[in-house]
């Protein structure tokens, strides 16, 4: 197992190909058997597994295949003096591990697996002539091997594998551990699903955390009658809860940049106080790059090639965003304030209920094609990679969403000032509702998973007829095989279900701020949840679905501008409303500046670094620009007196 001990073997990703019979004749032409024999000659483990219906083959890397597919790839990872700069195999112990000790981060291994997979090519100068059940397939010269074979549909699906040894252990540490509440390994999280859901677990537990202090003097209002005082302890109320959401996202952000400099992420290195993080995406979309490579040298060309793709860009977002506001505004406000008004007037609480089915019914289907327009008007826009695209869908799709879950408690708080059941209304949707949404969520896979059984069974009998007894599953890969994949609910293209997760908790905390002093048992409950939903999480990712694909985003992206968005007031004089809005933005501002987003740690450490770097660079090329020094291969050459060069090895100064 190419110096691999059997025991050691992490089998990472897993191709599906239909079970066939095959003659030995034919045996050095079936495509699958070609597949396979170029997957051990790149440096990958394989194995091979017989299913019920398909075949499995299972692929693991050595850490050296890994390695130089990385420096192929140039690939930059973390120097030990924080440097990040291109990976060589042969200078392996000048980079930086990761927190569990790895040399490679998941989104990495990822990464390398896929470029291993999707280069093998035809590097023969004509077409080579493959087979599968009797069927000729042309593998074209310098074409990718694994995209012929998902074109015709022989491979049918490529995906992640679960590791069980750290899977169970996540299971005990974390799924299943309720005790800790609030308390999640991080570092592991990270670790085995990527950056973006360790993101997300991060923010949830610290949101869930931050939420006791509203929580309890929610509970404090709610129990205790202040009598004559309310008129102060409720504005009280409300302008702490504002002061608290503005010190949760600026601790937040602090945490955020804290968390990206201890997986070592990338960062565009400067000297100066502004930074930007940077994920390795590996679908990443640059047009700008293709107009200065066709635009020559002609520079002023350029510059208007540039000028032209960038306006456009502008002009295409303005034209979508124009599109779906009108058809929130024309399509679905009369559509959501007449089932609003239509909940008011009724009297029949049966007729009411059959009118929310048929809203739901309704609405579902209405945000479904949303998402779809959506997501056909972004693939017009101009954004650089494929975390843009999802940003720009996270904008669109949740004003539909938006509208959807505040039209009706804005209409019974705004225009008919009916509190009674205003509360109503918030205790369904903070309640019933998210009780319901995460009922829904976590059986809607287990119920999948076995309808894919029962129908993977019920086929295995229809073909071998007279089989008797019950039929097992013999292997964990095709039980994988038949999850449910970790997908958004509009679609499967640019998100993935981190984006009704992130849906869920933003909706939630757009009700509980707007309407706080309405219902200030709402950050009770919503906390409870909370405290439930990190736990039912884990467990759905764990348990019931497959492994998802990293994503290497290091922030939430779009949002938290939507976070940051929310109108925290209902108050009914205009005047009232610009005061306090100019009021909390200057409160904001300022403890913006008093709470730095960075650590004073990070800050320096990425300062020192830098600095570092810059001197470095600028002393050797000051060096080489003189004359005085020339660097090739580690060894400097130095002038003597007498005007001839003396060679000395760098290694040795």
């Amino acid at each position: 197992m190419n110096g691999v001990p059997e025991d050691l073997i992490v089998y990472e990703i897993a191709l599906v190909v239909p079970k066939r019979n095959l003659n030995e004749e034919n045996k050095g032409y079936d495509c699958v058997e070609v597949l396979v024999n170029e997957f051990r000659n790149v440096g990958l483990i394989v194995e091979r597994v017989l299913g019920l219906s398909d075949e499995f083959i299972k692929l693991a890397a050595p850490l050296e295949t890994l390695g130089r597919v990385a420096a192929k790839m140039q690939m930059k990872k973390t120097t030990h003096i924080g440097i990040d700069l291109q990976f060589e195999w042969e200078e392996i112990k000048a980079f930086v591990r990761q927190p569990d000790g790895s040399l490679f981060s998941w989104c990495e291994r990822f990464q390398c697996y896929r470029h291993l997979i999707y280069k093998i090519v035809n590097k023969k100068n004509s077409d080579v002539t493959l087979k599968f059940d009797g069927k000729e397939i042309q593998w074209e010269a310098g074409k990718s091997l694994l995209q012929r074979l998902e074109l015709e549909g022989i491979v049918k699906q490529v995906f992640p594998l679960h590791d069980e040894i750290k899977r169970k252990k996540l299971l005990r540490s974390w799924a299943l551990n309720w005790w800790d509440f609030t308390a999640q390994p991080i570092d592991e999280i990270y670790a085995y699903f990527g950056t973006k859901i360790a993101v997300y677990f991060a923010f949830l537990g610290m949101y869930t955390r931050w939420m006791i202090f509203p929580a309890t003097f929610g509970l404090i209002l709610q129990l205790i009658d202040f009598g004559s005082l309310k008129l102060l302890v409720f504005p009280a109320f409300f302008i702490s809860i504002v002061l608290w959401a503005v010190l949760f996202f600026q601790f937040w952000k602090r945490k955020n940049s804290a968390l990206s400099a201890r997986w070592h992420l990338n960062f565009s290195v400067s000297t100066s106080e502004g930074y930007k993080l940077s994920g390795r995406e590996w679908n990443s979309l640059q047009p700008p790059l293709e107009i200065v490579k066709n635009s020559g040298i002609d520079k002023t060309k350029e510059k208007e090639a540039l000028q032209r793709y960038e306006w456009f860009g502008y002009l295409k977002r303005f034209r979508n965003d124009v599109i779906i506001i009108l058809s929130i505004i024309c399509l679905q406000l009369p559509f959501e304030l007449a089932y609003a008004h239509l909940y008011e007037v009724l009297k029949s609480d049966m007729v009411k209920f059959g009118l929310t089915v048929v809203y739901l019914l309704v609405i579902q289907y209405f945000t479904k094609i949303g998402g779809k327009i959506s997501i056909r008007l972004i693939k017009h826009e101009n954004n650089e990679n494929t975390e843009y695209q999802a940003d720009s869908l996270v904008y669109k799709v949740f004003g539909l969403y938006f509208m959807q879950s505040y039209i009706g408690v804005f209409y019974h708080a705004l225009l008919h000032r009916n509190f009674m059941t205003l509360r109503q209304v918030l205790i369904q949707r903070l309640i019933l509702y998210e009780v319901l949404e995460n009922l829904v969520e976590n059986s809607l896979p287990y119920l999948k998973y076995s309808y894919k059984k029962y129908r993977a069974v019920r086929n295995k009998k229809k073909r071998e007829k007279g089989l008797i007894g019950k039929i097992q599953f013999a292997t964990r890969v095709e039980k994988e095989y038949l999850k449910p994949t970790y997908s958004a609910s509009i679609s499967e293209e640019l998100e993935d279900g981190l984006f009704d997760d992130f849906l869920e908790l933003a909706l939630q905390f757009g009700m509980i701020m707007m309407f706080a002093c309405a219902f200030p048992l709402a950050f009770a409950f919503s906390a409870l949840n909370n405290i439930a939903e990190m736990r039912t999480d884990a467990l759905k990712l764990l348990a019931m679905l497959r492994r998802p694909v990293p994503r290497a985003a290091a922030t939430i992206g779009a949002w938290l501008n939507i976070f940051q968005e929310g109108k925290w007031k209902i108050e009914p004089g205009l005047a009232a409303i610009l005061v306090m809005e100019h009021v909390l933005l200057l409160i904001k501002f300022g403890f913006s500046r008093f709470v730095p987003e960075e650590p004073a740690w990070v800050r320096a450490k990425r300062m020192k670094n830098a600095t570092q770097a810059q001197d470095m660079c600028s002393k050797q090329l000051l060096r080489t620009i003189s004359g005085r020094e020339k660097a090739f291969g580690g060894y400097i050459r130095r002038k003597k007196p007498d005007g001839t060069n003396k060679t000395q090895s760098c290694r040795n100064q």
